[in-house]
């Protein structure tokens, strides 16, 4: 399964900043699209992501307030990025490694969607529950066991129900 199959999923919703809007504004557009990310965008590129770890981290050093804070002073700078057409089981350790919970998704420099650890998470556990209805059904449609004398193997009686002596 790749990147591009999420986002197939997902849509193709946006949620954007830019790196001189204000912490304040950009909590309250996560706040109304209950969103955990925001990508910045700055001259049609990206430049940074901003999520709630950023917004907490700031909140916890300004004594509780976002203050008249930046998002370019707070953003992540250099997220790591993939591409559509990366599969996640490649995703998966890279953001493991890095702790990251949004990844852009990127191709040809341009900004196609963003991936949450959730959407990775949904989309494996989806596929593995197709798996194994897939695999249940094969099991069910299992052909007959062939007769004995076949080749087939017989069941053998327990020791139990051998006659004594």
């Amino acid at each position: 399964m790749k990147v591009s199959d999420i986002l197939r999923v997902k849509g193709g919703t946006l949620y954007t900043v830019t790196p001189d809007e204000s912490l304040k504004r950009a909590v309250e557009t996560m706040a109304e699209f209950d969103i955990g990310s925001l990508a910045v965008m700055e001259h049609g590129e990206l430049v940074g992501m901003l999520t709630f770890r950023e917004v907490i981290d700031t909140i916890a050093k300004n004594g509780g307030s976002v203050g008249e804070v930046r998002v370019g002073s707070v953003m992540d700078d250099h997220p790591m990025t993939c591409t559509p057409e990366t599969e996640l089981d490649e995703v998966r350790p890279m953001m493991l490694e890095r702790h990251t919970r949004y990844m852009p998704v990127m191709d040809a420099g341009v900004l196609m969607g963003v991936i949450s650890f959730y959407d990775v998470a949904r989309a494996v556990v989806e596929s593995q529950n197709f798996e194994n209805r897939m695999l249940k059904a094969y099991i069910r449609d299992w052909p007959e066991d062939e007769p004995a004398g076949e080749g087939a193997a017989t069941p053998r009686a327990s020791w139990a129900a051998r006659p004594a002596g």
